[in-house]
């Protein structure tokens, strides 16, 4: 029996991922529903191809422009729009799955309607762990949700751990994620300020969008994942621990209590965790290439205790530092970050002052300890007010 899919944020680098192992098992996935933001073409095209039962832009004006050449192309997709039609195709009956790709935290509202209906949670969207914390993960029990993780690293670490997770805390030492370093691994830090938004999405191994792309530049992806990993796998922060390995074929270790370490490898194509996500606890082909040991290159690692690499990422320390404050802290810096970024690839703020952008958003908000989704987005809309602040304060 297929099993039926929605999929959130279907035009960006995951969600088209995630069509293109769908596409290669036509027998065991079929396409509910799609998702995106403003891609009306793209989405037509997807449309055509997957034929799926409904089609969520935005907001009106994209879905509207949608639903036009739907209906001109003689498809019977029907068209919704706005954020209650987001929640009401990733909680529908007739899906099983559902795969989580919307960037940013404007994706934590259909991620929590979904783990409140019970789906299988393909997990992209590592916002909303970082926004919604404990909050999420309750949602995800009271639910009886199934999560999978879909970040490459967090897929190694759920691969790599004991099937039981009560044994978690016995069993494991710590979690080693690993980072590539990004495409500034070895430049001078105090060259950073010169850097254009060209050259921060210019990822030497992963091919992502252009906000993910600047927060792997800024190692910020990193501390995002450490927090994800914190709410994913329940261990404390001091037994999360990142390493980089610039060739980006390890994915991701656990360490076990006897110091044996188990990892997870493969090429960096995020079709693989795609395809373990879809068919797990089967697995299926995912068309990325096999890893040639023959061909490898030597695998290395390097701390990121060093002076250099301290001065290069600063903000990767924010994430222990979050994880140690009070409730709601995460959520702060996920907003400051968001609004850095944008503000940088929009060229209003220099590289290096996405950090600044960070650091007194911190400094400006307190956290709340929020209780429901209504005090996150709260929470999260006061966060960003203060992040603009930060950065008129830059460009002025």
């Amino acid at each position: 029996m297929k099993q039926s899919i929605t999929v959130l944020g279907s035009t960006g680098s995951v969600g088209a991922n995630t069509l293109d192992v769908i596409a290669r098992h036509p027998d065991r996935f079929e396409v509910f529903a799609l998702s995106a933001a403003t891609q009306v073409d793209l989405m037509l095209q997807q449309c055509a191809q997957f034929r799926p039962h409904l089609a969520v832009m935005s907001a009106e004006g994209p879905g509207r422009e949608l639903a036009r050449k739907i209906k001109e192309s003689g498809l019977a997709t029907r068209v919704l729009w706005g954020q209650r039609a987001l929640e009401e195709v990733a909680a529908h009956e007739s899906v099983q799955l559902v795969m989580a790709a919307i960037v940013g935290a404007a994706g934590l509202a259909s991620c929590l309607a979904a783990a409140r209906a019970g789906k299988r949670l393909l997990l992209a969207n590592k916002e909303a762990l970082v926004v919604g914390g404990s909050l999420f993960m309750q949602a995800v029990r009271e639910g009886g949700a199934t999560l999978l993780p879909i970040d490459s690293e967090h897929s190694a670490i759920f691969q790599s751990l004991p099937e039981d997770p009560a044994t978690w805390e016995d069993r494991v030492e710590k979690i080693i994620l690993t980072a590539s370093g990004g495409p500034f691994r070895t430049r001078e830090p105090a060259t950073l300020r010169n850097v254009t938004p060209e050259e921060a999405c210019a990822h030497p191994n992963w091919v992502m969008g252009r906000k993910i792309s600047v927060d792997s530049a800024t190692m910020m992806n990193k501390a995002l994942e450490v927090i994800e990993a914190r709410f994913l796998f329940g261990l404390a922060p001091q037994r999360l621990e990142v390493v980089i390995h610039p060739q980006s074929v390890i994915h991701s270790m656990v360490q076990y209590r006897d110091a044996s370490v188990v990892a997870q490898l493969g090429t960096p194509d995020m079709r693989v965790p795609i395809a373990y996500g879809l068919a797990w606890p089967d697995r299926v082909t995912s068309g990325a290439q096999a890893l040639d040991f023959r061909t490898l290159a030597d695998m290395s690692f390097e701390s990121l205790d060093s002076r250099r690499h301290r001065e290069r990422f600063p903000g990767l320390e924010l994430a222990w530092d979050s994880l140690r404050a009070p409730p709601g802290t995460t959520a702060i810096l996920n907003a400051a970050n968001e609004a850095g970024v944008e503000a940088f690839l929009d060229r209003r703020i220099r590289f290096d002052q996405i950090h600044d952008v960070n650091v007194a958003t911190l400094e400006a908000v307190a956290a709340s300890n929020p209780q429901s989704l209504e005090e996150l987005l709260e929470l999260d809309a006061l966060s960003r007010e203060a992040a603009r602040r930060a950065i008129s304060r830059l460009t002025t």
